[in-house]
């Protein structure tokens, strides 16, 4: 299991992308679904999914099956654009490619 520790800054831009990625696969209600059901089902609150995005990555493909490769690629690239950075598309999980861009994010910050 990943060690998914991210600052502070980098959840709240995750959290922006996965609203955005969500909206743009399966609408504004359909991301409302999910945030409640990710609710009443495993207690995750939308503002911890960064910190539990295991869950989060369980539920979707468990709900949208091969489809979850779609919303995930969505959250991908959503994330990509917050970051600047470009999306290549990888033949890797979708967290370790979150993992990946956070590293990134954090050489990013410590050259200014």
């Amino acid at each position: 299991m990943l060690s998914l520790k991210f600052d502070e800054e980098f959840k709240w831009i995750l959290i922006e992308a996965i609203d955005e990625g969500l909206k743009s696969i399966i609408g504004e209600n359909g991301k409302k679904v999910i945030y409640y059901h990710l609710k009443e089902l495993y207690g995750l609150e939308r503002e911890e999914i960064s910190e539990k995005l295991e869950v989060f990555a369980e539920y979707i493909n468990k709900i949208f099956g091969l489809g979850a490769k779609i919303i995930e690629i969505s959250i991908i690239k959503a994330l990509c654009l917050k970051l600047k950075l470009e999306y290549k598309e990888k033949k890797i999980k979708f967290l370790d490619y979150i993992e990946e861009l956070y590293k990134e994010y954090m050489k990013k910050m410590k050259k200014k």
